[in-house]
């Protein structure tokens, strides 16, 4: 049992994470492709002026994301989580050619409803297998590469979508582009190791002895195995009903990780990428210019958070980053008051903004991804991410169908008094639900947490 002294090299594992990350990159270009275009779009297809059509080619695919991910944990517990990439690209590609080559506007929502389902079901299953292939050391590193890749996929769309006002049709470039990645996930995947523990789950010793060799070396596999073998074997692992999830012993995890995805969504950071644009042309900075500063302060954030997460932990850098984004969204219900008024507001409501999405990929952003798959026992691990995920597309499902709306009649103080206090009720429940799991294996989580029979 020596091995386990020295850690496993991370270069083995750290393929397969990339190929994993793909995914969180398709996720972030399908969030940001309509954003410039969809004027473009509408003109095109002849919906232009139709708030409710402009609406729906946002929101359908959100509509899908959540069937996607709904869906996940059968999926990925079923097929294995390779296979479960290979269903999530699919769509992705599918619905991608039908929104580019499409000449109406119910071709390009039938697109992105099926966008959306792949965009619902890779998330889950990238973060369900970054956790589960990492080793603990680097699995907070290896989990902010998620986020990372979501940001470059947001940057990636907006820097593909700046010819659009110049070159007629150039949208349909924007689609077409995206089945690029799709299809190297799609071919990718045949090379990555499974993931071990669904492996042994389905009683796949030997397997999963090959595939820790492949992920963290000959000499790990033995200690590997023997910690693998203390958490909840499967046997039972396919009857994991949803009741059990809802009111059943692993009712709190549970509760704890939708909770996390709800208040990460209610501090209002959908609304703010949505939204941004606009409050930018107010302060008189164009809006390519705008998406640029908040690409750069959310890569940033990222990738201190990446530098940060096995060293200072999950905790920490959760309540630090909900604390802060309460601090920038209290800055902006200041600018938004009668008390400050010219460019002192601008200057503000533009700081604060960057500053919100700085402090949210700091901790709001990378974190519940990841934590969330660390605190489940194994046996539930898929569905529950699932459930969670479930939870995260509703909420931002509304807040993107709702947030314009609730603008015009409340305002902006009274709104992003809203979202402050959200963010203040985060750092109340981090403090009081949320355990640290940093260089711990899953399996001492597992024990850690379990209820006691």
């Amino acid at each position: 049992m020596a091995p386990e002294t020295s850690s496993p090299s991370w270069r083995l594992s750290f393929p397969h994470v990339v190929v994993a990350t793909i995914t969180s990159f398709l996720f972030g270009y399908h969030i940001g492709v309509v954003n410039e275009p969809l004027e473009s779009i509408s003109v095109d297809l002849g919906f232009s002026g139709n708030a409710l059509a402009e609406g729906l080619v946002v929101s359908t695919c959100l509509g899908g994301a959540f069937v996607g991910s709904l869906l996940s944990g059968w999926i990925a517990d079923g097929v294995g989580r390779r296979r479960a990439f290979q269903l999530c690209a699919l769509p992705m590609i599918i619905g991608a050619s039908m929104s580019a080559s499409t000449k109406n506007l119910a071709g390009m929502l039938l697109g992105r409803l099926f966008v959306g389902t792949g965009m619902g079901l890779g998330p889950p299953v990238a973060s369900l297998y970054v956790t589960e292939v990492s080793p603990a050391f680097v699995r907070g590193t290896y989990g902010s590469l998620i986020q990372i890749a979501t940001c470059l996929g947001l940057i990636g769309a907006l820097f593909i979508g700046i010819p659009v006002k110049e070159i007629a049709g150039w949208w349909r470039i924007c689609f077409w582009m995206s089945t690029i990645p799709a299809a190297i996930l799609f071919v990718a995947v045949i090379f990555c190791a499974e993931s071990p523990h669904w492996l042994y789950k389905k009683g796949r010793t030997e397997e999963a002895e090959t595939a820790f060799e492949k992920l963290l070396g000959a000499s790990h596999v033995k200690y590997a195995m023997a910690e693998l073998s203390k958490s909840d074997r499967g046997g039972d692992s396919d009857t994991v009903k949803m009741s059990e999830l809802l009111y059943g012993r692993h009712f709190r995890v549970v509760f704890i990780g939708s909770t996390l995805f709800a208040l990460q969504q209610l501090s209002g950071i959908n609304a703010v990428f949505y939204f941004s644009s606009t409050v930018f042309k107010s302060a008189g900075v164009p809006s390519t210019l705008a998406n640029v500063f908040i690409g750069i302060a959310n890569l940033t954030g990222s990738v201190i958070a990446m530098v940060l997460m096995d060293k200072l932990g999950r905790r920490v850098l959760l309540l630090w980053s909900f604390f802060g984004m309460a601090i920038s969204m209290a800055l902006q219900v200041t600018a938004a008051s009668s008390y400050i008024s010219g460019s002192g507001a601008l200057y503000l409501s533009v700081g604060g903004m960057l500053m919100f999405v700085f402090t949210f990929a700091l901790g709001a952003g990378p974190v519940p991804g990841l934590l969330l798959p660390e605190i489940f026992p194994s046996r539930i691990r898929a569905k529950a991410m699932a459930v969670c995920m479930s939870v995260h597309w509703a909420i931002n499902f509304f807040v993107g169908l709702l947030f314009l709306q609730l603008l015009e009649q409340l305002g902006r103080q009274l709104l992003y008094s809203i979202f402050t206090t959200f963010c203040l009720v985060a750092v109340m429940f981090v403090k009081r639900n949320v355990v640290e799991t940093k260089g711990k294996s899953l399996q001492e989580i597992e024990i850690a947490l379990l209820p006691q029979d």
